[in-house]
């Protein structure tokens, strides 16, 4: 493999990664409190308001159901929109990250809801605010559950990342299709599947010991 195609590697790598960095931040940005809102907000709940629930659930699930490769597509006008172009890495961010928020706040409303709810009922018998009892209790305890939510997220992003490649998106994807693909070039190809790979262990990895860090229960007494 020549110098040439190494550097070529090691520019869609930062591209790649570049991608999935900023599409995990701004997601979950957005996607934790509305993940935090989908769990509070049932009827009888915290934040009790059922309509503006079912709303915001309908509108996620519409967005998690569709394809990625087809929601690249279908939002052309608004990526160039926001980013002044369809094709590039700083386009490929907007539909990683609108593809983000939802997957997120889904994960994140499922850590919420496996808090012990006795835990919110003695909260509240000792004055705890809405606000204290979402902070300092249901994060909280909550905490191992969203890492390991943030750790697949981000991991799913190194996934669509190389999927936006076939569009025109930039790092990996981009570079295994027009180089392994195309070119007929194995080696490349090949070169790119090691480099997921380790992107993926490395972020697992991680991902995995915060969350052994974050749990009570398996700290040794």
């Amino acid at each position: 493999m020549s110098t040439d195609i190494l550097w070529l590697i090691v520019k869609a790598t930062g591209q790649t990664l570049q991608m999935v960095a900023i599409a995990s931040v701004i997601g979950t940005l957005l996607g934790l409190p509305l993940g935090v809102f989908l769990a509070t907000s049932g009827r009888g709940e915290l934040y009790a308001a059922p309509g503006a629930n079912r709303i915001l659930g309908a509108v996620v699930n519409a967005t998690r159901s569709v394809p990625f490769i087809i929601l690249v597509v279908a939002i052309i006008p608004f990526t160039r929109l926001v980013a002044g172009t369809s094709i590039g890495t700083n386009a490929a961010i907007v539909p990683l990250t609108i593809a983000t928020i939802p997957f997120v706040a889904r994960l994140v409303e499922s850590a919420i809801r496996e808090v012990d709810p006795g835990l919110l009922e003695a909260a509240r018998a000792m004055g705890a605010t809405r606000l204290q009892i979402v902070w300092k209790v249901l994060l909280a305890e909550a905490k191992p559950g969203i890492t390991l939510a943030l750790t697949l997220t981000v991991v799913s992003l190194i996934g669509y990342s190389a999927m936006v490649g076939a569009v025109g998106g930039g790092g990996l994807g981009d570079l295994g299709i027009r180089y392994g693909y195309q070119r007929f070039m194995p080696d490349v190809m090949a070169a790119v599947v090691v480099v997921l790979i380790v992107l993926v262990q490395a972020v697992q990895s991680i991902g995995d010991r915060l969350a052994r860090h974050f749990d009570k229960r398996a700290r040794p007494r």
